[in-house]
């Protein structure tokens, strides 16, 4: 058989044939993800006598660049009288989540700006809530979380089972801290404490100062838990209960918006929704070994 007579050719035709078959699979996707989001575009309707333009948040929040931008563009377009933010996220990293709040606090002064939350926004997803002028949520909205955690996985056990051991040559005596193969001395558990209790106390400042709130009032609901959208209403950590529809009502009266409100949301951008696709499709493995990468720094 030529498999067997020309294996080496024979394996090469097969994954030629594989990823001939993949990349026409991609450009299928391509295309037509291109035709609907061109579609979209061109359906879009524009009011430039009032809207309200829509930035949404979901998922966990690694990056804020698209946020921001979303957030900066819609503050300075004159025919947009208000933004809501739409939130649906579990939290995320603090540095993008600051960020973002910052972009909001910036906007807020310019521009209305309110939030609408729905299934979850907790953590980092309620620090960027914080930021807006109003905050509406569902009764049964998961929210708060209000608290920092750094965690890692110690697999020193695992590797004296199998045989490994690892070598470790440093600059530093912290600069290892967090390794996963040797345990945590009490020095480093200290040290990240305070990292823990630095970071905390930004976010409870920030939250407070963003719902207008005493920092030690808001400190005494920041203790990591949960809370639901009713509970929210009644400890002020939100402002309305209500779904996103009641959140375009509101914007639309505190703008006073004249005629219909119009929802405004921003326009696709084909080649990171490409880029989005791709990713979902492929996992990536990541092998760490400074203390930034040992350590997950979440709001959650």
């Amino acid at each position: 058989m030529f498999s067997r007579r020309h294996p080496f050719l024979y394996y090469s035709i097969i994954m030629s044939s594989i990823f001939l078959f993949f990349c026409l699979c991609m450009s299928v996707i391509f295309a037509f993800s291109s035709s609907i989001l061109s579609k979209n575009i061109l359906s879009s309707k524009y009011d430039r006598n009032g809207n309200i333009g829509i930035v949404e948040i979901t998922g966990v929040i690694t990056s804020s660049k698209k946020a921001i931008r979303e957030i900066k563009d819609f503050r300075e377009d004159d025919s947009i009288k208000a933004i809501i933010v739409r939130i649906n996220s579990p939290g995320g990293g603090i540095g993008p989540s600051q960020e973002i709040y910052t972009e909001i606090m910036k906007t807020r002064k310019e521009k209305l700006i309110i939030a609408s939350l729905g299934s979850v926004a907790a953590s980092g997803g309620y620090y960027i809530a914080s930021a807006t002028r109003k905050i509406i949520a569902n009764p049964g909205t998961i929210t708060g979380s209000i608290g920092v955690i750094i965690e890692y996985t110690n697999i020193e056990e695992i590797l004296k089972k199998i045989g490994l051991s690892a070598v470790v040559i440093k600059s530093g005596k912290l600069k290892d801290i967090g390794s996963p193969v040797r345990e945590i001395t009490e020095d480093e558990k200290q040290f990240l404490q305070d990292i823990v209790d630095e970071l905390h106390m930004q976010f409870v400042n920030h939250a407070a100062q963003g719902r207008g709130i005493d920092p030690e009032e808001m400190a005494k609901l920041a203790d990591g838990r949960i809370y639901t959208g009713q509970t929210a209403k009644e400890l002020n950590l939100i402002d309305q209960l209500g779904n996103f529809e009641d959140s375009i009502t509101l914007a639309g009266d505190i703008a006073k918006i004249k005629g219909d409100v119009i929802p405004v949301y921003p326009k696709p951008d084909k080649i990171s929704f490409f880029k989005e696709l791709t990713q979902s499709l492929i996992k990536d493995i990541n092998i760490t070994s400074t203390v930034s990468d040992n350590f997950r720094y979440i709001i959650n």
